[in-house]
């Protein structure tokens, strides 16, 4: 766990503190760049400016609530900070069933999941890893990426079509992960 003064010794910008504060976040943080990511090399550039960021604005911490939110967040904002200087995320929504039911299968390995959810089209896999994997409901991903309620849902159900037809057409099985 992190403590107090090690954030205040950040804050005072303390190299050595800093140091320690990325040793102990940056396995973390990168699993986060990764999933919102394009690739590795985005991933890694995110997250280095990610923590440039963290180390400029530490001082906003407070020392209100959970530090790991704070710092996840920061990280997270960021990245779809870089998005949202992108038009793509504008379009509009068109009405798609959002009835897609994915279940987790053994035979599929963390490494392909990972894979396939990178290769989603940008808005889809903002979309879907907001939503999916940290929770944020249809309107807060609205607000986050500048981008309709209906888009968000819209753009979450075509990301489990694509997801759920690769998945079949690399295990040749029906039984999927089941996601949300």
């Amino acid at each position: 766990m992190i403590t107090e003064s090690l954030i205040k010794n950040c804050i005072r910008g303390d190299s050595k503190a800093r140091e320690e504060l990325y040793k102990i976040y940056s396995p973390k943080l990168f699993a986060i760049s990764l999933k919102y990511s394009r690739n590795y090399a985005e991933a890694e550039d995110n997250l280095h400016d990610a923590f440039l960021l963290i180390f400029e604005k530490i001082g906003l911490y407070g020392f209100k609530g959970s530090f790991d939110g704070w710092i996840k967040k920061v990280v997270i904002n960021h990245i779809l900070q870089q998005y949202r200087k992108q038009s793509f995320l504008s379009l509009v929504h068109e009405d798609v069933q959002d009835d897609v039911e994915v279940t987790f299968d053994d035979e599929i390995s963390i490494a392909f999941l990972t894979k396939i959810v990178q290769d989603l089209p940008d808005r889809y896999r903002l979309v879907f890893n907001l939503y999916v994997f940290d929770n944020y409901s249809h309107q807060e991903i609205a607000k986050a990426i500048g981008i309709s309620i209906g888009t968000s849902k819209s753009n979450l159900a075509r990301a489990r079509i694509i997801l759920k037809n690769k998945i079949e057409s690399n295990t040749g099985s029906k039984k999927m992960p089941h996601i949300k």
